[in-house]
């Protein structure tokens, strides 16, 4: 039992599903599953009413065989955004191809040409829909005609979105798209922007070698922080400390106020400040022993 399409976007080697089902492209999915269950119920072998049984072999075939795949196609969130890319991708080739284009059914040439083309378009969907499943003829013409206006609507709209290419085909939009609102000055924001999620892998690391003492692997770590953020008041601050702990005070201020310039209330900066301070102080007393902050502060001159 054959099935076979070949009208519309069907010419692109590509299945038209939305056609299938007698839906919009735009259609939401709660408008899909309702729509798929209305035409289930008609082709089903226990509800179908065809008249012979003939018909209705082939509406249970064509059911299993083209219906529920169509749906299928919509039921899963990933498999619906492979198919809208793949839809995306044929509306460009649409646009491409124009030139080639041929339109049959009525109601595609009434869309090339109609003003207010996207309510037209849907208006059109709806209407082929209501006896789509009403004989086998029926559901066969009705696919081939609304995926037409498929390739119309998508015509339409990619050149509506900007398409470089040129019209070459009869098709024409009665009135040109108005220009774009121009873009509003964004507003600044007292949010701080998120942290990138791969510095604060490089910080926890860090702050893991740094509770091990290992000094010299935080130090790494947030080098690597650093090279991604070179403003990360975070990695700066703790590298701070890391400098600190092995007695580098030169490198511990110059940590330090990387991160105070970045944020002034960064608490690890803080306190590196604060340990700097009492070592300072106690360097002009004499108290620090020779050479532990001596270079920084110049300490007890003998």
């Amino acid at each position: 039992m054959s099935f076979e399409m070949t009208k519309g976007l069907f010419k692109y080697d590509f299945t038209d599903q939305h056609a299938i089902l007698g839906i919009p492209l735009d259609a939401e999915f709660n408008d899909i599953r309702k729509r798929y269950m209305k035409i289930a119920r008609r082709l089903h072998s226990d509800t179908c009413s065809f008249e012979n049984q003939a018909d209705k072999d082939w509406a249970n075939q064509f059911l299993s065989k083209v219906v529920n795949p169509a749906y299928n196609k919509f039921s899963k969130e990933s498999d619906r955004k492979e198919y809208s890319l793949l839809l995306a991708a044929i509306g460009k080739r649409v646009v491409k191809e124009q030139a080639k284009m041929q339109i049959e059914s009525e109601a595609a040439k009434q869309l090339a040409t109609a003003q207010n083309w996207e309510e037209a378009y849907k208006t059109a969907v709806s209407k082929l829909a209501l006896k789509q499943y009403e004989s086998v003829k029926e559901t066969q013409e009705a696919i081939d005609q609304i995926s037409e206006l498929n390739m119309v609507y998508l015509l339409r709209k990619e050149r509506l979105g900007g398409g470089a290419v040129t019209p070459a085909s009869p098709i024409k939009d009665a009135t040109p798209p108005p220009p774009p609102p121009p873009t509003p000055t964004p507003t600044p924001t007292a949010t701080p922007p998120k942290d990138d999620p791969r510095i604060e892998a490089y910080c926890r690391r860090a702050q893991g070698f740094m509770d091990s003492k290992n000094y010299a692997k935080a130090s790494l770590e947030l080098r690597e922080a650093l090279k991604g953020a070179p403003k990360h008041s975070k990695a700066h601050a703790m590298l701070a400390m890391c400098y600190l702990e092995q007695n580098q005070a030169t490198m511990a201020k110059l940590e330090m106020n990387k991160a105070l310039a970045s944020n002034p209330e960064e608490p690890t900066a803080l306190e590196v400040k604060k340990k700097l301070e009492q070592a300072s102080a106690k360097a002009k007393k004499g108290d620090e022993k020779p050479g532990f902050f001596a270079s920084l502060f110049g300490g007890k001159k003998k």
